[in-house]
């Protein structure tokens, strides 16, 4: 987990690679699904299209979908998943279906200046007409309204690891691995 801008998907590649086991976004699950023609992917274009969120009940159903392939039953990272408390509540769901447990939750920390920097100049070098300052300002605090408070919860359940998302790559993987290493053995 963490805001946008606080290097998430980089993370989660290089922590699939550490621990051998696929990193699942919702994005790529979106992608997959609407290439794929599915019903849901379908149902998503459709929202996307509009420019309108994806309910979360089409989006569960792709997670549950992709928590059934093979290649997760080694263990997954979630990456943009969950995002509210309904999905928390659907992710327990899932879960508990498949007799799993939820193992860890990282959330990767940074000041929203520096995310600010780091989104912009993103944009820059990717093009992207979704980050006008006004978007991005906007997308940070949807994810501290509705995301951010998952992480409490997080933490009362004792899964909650925070690392410093600010510094070189490998050093915030580093500090992820020995995170876990620590609070989980």
């Amino acid at each position: 987990m963490g805001p946008q801008g606080a290097g998430k998907g980089t993370q989660a590649a290089r922590l699939a690679e550490v621990f051998g086991i696929p990193a699942i976004s919702t994005g790529d699950i979106f992608r997959a699904n609407i290439k794929g023609g599915t019903e849901l992917g379908r149902l998503a274009q459709e929202y996307s299209s509009k420019g309108e969120l994806v309910p979360d009940e089409v989006t569960d159903s792709m997670v549950r979908d992709r928590l059934g392939e093979d290649d997760v039953k080694g263990g997954f990272l979630l990456d943009g998943y969950p995002r509210n408390a309904h999905q928390v509540e659907a992710l327990d769901e899932i879960l508990g279906e498949l007799d799993w447990e939820l193992d860890g939750v990282i959330e990767l920390t940074a000041e929203r200046e520096e995310l600010l920097q780091r989104i912009s100049k993103r944009a820059e070098v990717e093009g992207r007409e979704d980050d006008t300052p006004e978007a991005i300002a906007r997308r940070l605090d949807i994810y501290e309204a509705e995301t951010a408070p998952l992480t409490a919860a997080y933490a009362e359940r004792g899964l909650l690891v925070q690392v410093d998302g600010i510094g070189e790559i490998s050093e915030v993987t580093d500090r992820i691995v020995t995170s876990l290493e620590q609070q989980f053995g």
